[in-house]
């Protein structure tokens, strides 16, 4: 991250050092902060409309500059996002927030601005999915479908996946010092540590693997995932094996990802493990109970089960009107 206004860096710094953001979260501020202000500088003229807009250097953004934005321009850049860059209502409402948190950091913490003009900018609104997620069966066959030269690093980290709900970036930071017994520890969103509890076939897969991960070269010795090149396994890495693997058990590489996966744990451990939904925001690490709770819209089983054990669910209309016939 090169060349960024100071503003910009005091920004930057506040969110990660005071607010405990990740790196990975202040890169996306960063770059959400980055096309909003290479959109206005072409919006504004400063810049020729033909220029190459990766191209576009925003280091001479100014504190002035920045007073001068209004709610129409911020507007202007949702819909640029929107119907230029094809962002999905959710990717639009992560850019509200990221200028949101930005100017008011501006407004109330660094008292640099008067105004803040994101204060009647509206977040666009983002419709309630189910979470796309492989069945029990489809599990299974990914799996099985794992072979080649690093079987066993392969397998234990889909194993771990699809059993403990992993975020990617906690799968890649994962060291062998973290393993203790039966738990992992792990360090999540905000980095915030959690403790992870690993069933019989995460421990196999861990005991399998460990017994040929590379020791010699290796350049970090407590990371558990080693690439081939014998340095901490990288996110894209992962990635292209998850997709790889996707792709083999015949199932659609455009629907699944790593990130599926880790709804596919959660989905499972719901309708499977009779898991509490406090149990699985615990497990899955998520701060706010309402992230969970859309795990809870997979299982139509589970609201007709609940229906029936209503006691009323026994009509007695039936029975009252068979006993009045009787007499």
């Amino acid at each position: 991250m090169n060349n960024i206004p100071l503003p910009l860096i005091s920004f930057l710094n506040y969110m990660e050092t005071i607010k405990g953001k990740s790196k990975s979260t202040v890169k996306e501020y960063y770059y959400d902060l980055r096309t909003f202000f290479r959109y206005l500088k072409v919006e504004r003229g400063l810049v020729p409309k033909i220029a190459e807009f990766e191209k576009i250097r925003i280091d001479d953004i100014d504190i002035e500059f920045i007073k001068s934005v209004t709610l129409n321009e911020l507007y202007g850049f949702i819909s640029y996002v929107s119907f230029v860059r094809h962002n999905n209502n959710s990717a639009k409402a992560r850019k509200v927030s990221t200028l949101r948190s930005f100017f008011k950091f501006l407004h109330t913490k660094m008292k640099m601005i008067d105004e803040n003009p994101t204060d009647e900018l509206e977040t666009p609104k983002i419709s309630s999915r189910h979470p796309v997620h492989l069945t029990l069966m489809e599990a299974r066959e990914l799996l099985d479908a794992v072979e080649g030269e690093f079987r066993d690093r392969d397998y234990c980290m889909l194993t771990l996946f699809l059993n403990c709900g992993l975020r990617l970036s906690e799968l890649v930071s994962i060291n062998i010092s973290n393993i203790r017994g039966d738990t992992l520890t792990v360090i999540g969103k905000g980095n915030k540590e959690r403790t992870v509890y690993l069933n019989e076939a995460c421990l196999k897969a861990i005991e399998d693997y460990l017994r040929v991960r590379p020791r010699n070269g290796v350049k970090d010795r407590d990371a558990l995932f080693i690439s081939k090149r014998k340095q901490r396994i990288s996110n894209k890495t992962v990635q292209h094996i998850v997709k790889k693997y996707v792709e083999k058990a015949g199932l659609d590489t455009e629907k699944y990802s790593a990130h599926k996966l880790r709804h596919t744990a959660a989905t499972l451990m719901y309708k499977h493990g009779d898991v509490d939904i406090r149990a699985l925001q615990q497990i899955l690490g998520h701060s706010s109970i309402s992230t969970t709770q859309i795990y809870t819209h997979v299982d139509d089983k589970r609201l007709r089960d609940a229906m029936k054990k209503n006691p009323l669910s026994n009509d007695k209309k039936d029975a009252n009107v068979k006993k009045n016939n009787d007499e």
